[in-house]
């Protein structure tokens, strides 16, 4: 019988160590796991497209301003939003393709953005765009 010495210790293994491999594996499935669904969360959006227009006639749109301090104006004149209504549909009816730029400004409240747009929707004017600036 052969007994054991240090010379069999000195042989190199020829098998590969997968514990390392597979821990790895591991560590990235469970963080596959856990990002996986915040990707669903997205949303497919298809934005429409249509044929070009002629631009609109300049004279034809009105500004609607809001400020910071919530104050509106339309064309430069501080206006209240009962007095917009009235003022816009008055305006519709004497210019029957009237449109509307709502301005509004960057800290606004939603709240007071909405009442504006409802505001404007009241005095039935059907073309109504919004003015953003591009950030640099």
């Amino acid at each position: 019988m052969r007994r054991f010495s240090d010379r069999h210790a000195l042989h190199t293994l020829s098998e590969l160590n997968v514990t390392p491999l597979l821990d790895l594996a591991f560590v990235l499935l469970i963080i596959f796991m856990i990002t996986t669904p915040l990707m669903e969360n997205s949303t497919d959006l298809v934005l429409p497209s249509g044929e070009a227009k002629q631009p609109a006639n300049m004279e034809d749109v009105r500004t609607v301003s809001i400020h910071s301090d919530q104050t509106i104006t339309l064309n430069d004149e501080r206006i209240t939003a009962d007095a917009l209504v009235a003022r816009l549909a008055a305006l519709l009816a004497s210019r029957p393709d009237l449109g509307v730029l709502i301005r509004p400004h960057r800290d606004l409240p939603v709240q007071k953005f909405s009442e504006v747009l409802d505001a404007v929707k009241r005095a039935g004017v059907k073309k109504i765009g919004f003015v953003q600036t591009t950030k640099e």
